[in-house]
């Protein structure tokens, strides 16, 4: 089959690779109609995220139709057209049973390089890494989903591909940072970041309530789309001190919840981005934590911090004494999808989320290291490119 293969740092390629087979009883076989581009998917091709190998196949947020079924598989069957959460959840250890899935016990086969950095295993993604199994990713003709009862959803009739496609990852990462952030009714959320996952958390934010939600960006298109589709207000951080903005749209006080959507290659304006850029080339941090420690210093005394964008290692000159001395409260995960997919498929069916617009650009498989490339430059206003392999 065919499929997209990272073969080095910012270097892809469309191979053909073997197709894929049932290996355990509770695994299912899905033949992708669509799959995107995801921001985390730049730290694979930046080789910032260790243990990747050439040939291996990426992509992680994605639909199809299911094609055949394990022995065991009991809620799904062939013909199913389903969305399926980036992550992989066994359904059974102690942290898919509390809605933990991105902390799963068991899906992670090689869990070596995750309990060397981390201190713990954490669950297998698809196409993100031999330190997160191995697994082969979605930008291909078809995908080996193992435990498909638990981590694919069957999408309900007159839901499109492209809205419940971002179901698999933006619009559940979206939400959990908001949710998880503690938004609460009448609170006013900042976002650092209008990639998807930050626009989703924005919307997020919206329907959990919130009076206000400010999101922050420095590309025009993204801030534009941000204030049109979502209905929130804008900072471009290249224009003002974002610290010194939002105090001014608060009354002196700091947003209530902070969420970052932005990563582990965060950019400035001032001497940080030069101090972080250098160490984090040479090698002496591993990641820029700069919007990190923006919504840190923002956020009003008492508040939450919420870290939704992919960080790997560790950070310089990170804000212990701010956190520590104005109350807050700092969490971050990756994305627990199964405890919020059913939830956002239901608010697509009814209209009151509509994530397909984040699809600016749709092409054909063979045109995925084009996409890449439009994507990772904010190319043509591109803020995610679509992949159909059958297209």
């Amino acid at each position: 089959m065919k499929a997209l293969c990272w073969q080095g740092v910012n270097e892809l390629s469309v191979e053909q690779v073997p197709d894929p087979a049932i290996l355990n009883a509770q695994d299912a076989i899905v033949k992708v109609t669509a799959s995107t581009t995801c921001g985390s998917d730049l730290h694979l091709l930046g080789g910032y995220i260790p243990a990747m190998r050439a040939g291996d196949v990426i992509g992680h947020e994605f639909i199809g139709e299911i094609v055949d079924v394990g022995p065991e598989v009991s809620r799904h069957r062939p013909g199913d057209r389903v969305v399926v959460c980036s992550i992989i959840g066994c359904g059974r250890c102690w942290a898919c049973r509390h809605d933990e899935w991105s902390l799963c016990e068991n899906s992670n086969p090689k869990p070596g390089v995750t309990d060397l950095m981390w201190g713990g295993t954490t669950a297998g993604i698809f196409g993100y890494s031999h330190a997160m199994g191995g697994f082969r990713g979605s930008h291909a003709e078809y995908i080996r989903v193992p435990f498909v009862d638990y981590n694919a959803f069957t999408v309900p009739e007159g839901v499109s591909d492209l809205d419940a496609l971002f179901a698999s990852d933006a619009a559940p990462t979206g939400w959990m940072g908001a949710e998880l952030g503690g938004v609460r009714p009448g609170d006013v959320v900042a976002v650092w970041g209008c990639g998807g996952v930050g626009q989703m958390a924005a919307r997020a934010a919206l329907l959990l309530g919130a009076e206000r939600v400010i999101a922050i960006d420095r590309y025009p298109e993204r801030l534009a789309m941000a204030a049109r589709h979502v209905g929130c207000e804008v900072i471009d951080y290249t224009s003002t001190d974002v610290t010194a903005e939002l105090r001014e749209r608060t009354g002196g006080r700091g947003p209530d919840v902070c969420v970052e959507a932005v990563g582990m290659e965060a950019d400035s304006t001032g001497i940080q981005r030069v101090y972080d850029g250098i160490k984090q080339q040479l090698r002496l941090e591993q990641d820029r934590p700069i919007a990190v420690r923006e919504a840190i210093h923002a956020c009003r005394k008492g508040g939450s911090v919420f870290v939704l964008g992919v960080f790997a290692g560790f950070v310089d000159k990170f804000p212990l004494g701010a956190l520590m001395n104005k109350g807050l409260t700092l969490r971050g995960a990756q994305q627990h999808g199964q405890r919020y997919i059913p939830k956002l498929l239901d608010l697509i069916a009814k209209g009151d989320l509509k994530p397909s617009y984040l699809a600016t650009h749709t092409m054909t498989l063979d045109e995925g290291p084009k996409g890449y490339d439009m994507f990772k430059h904010k190319k043509d206003g591109c803020v995610r490119a679509v992949f159909r392999p059958w297209a």
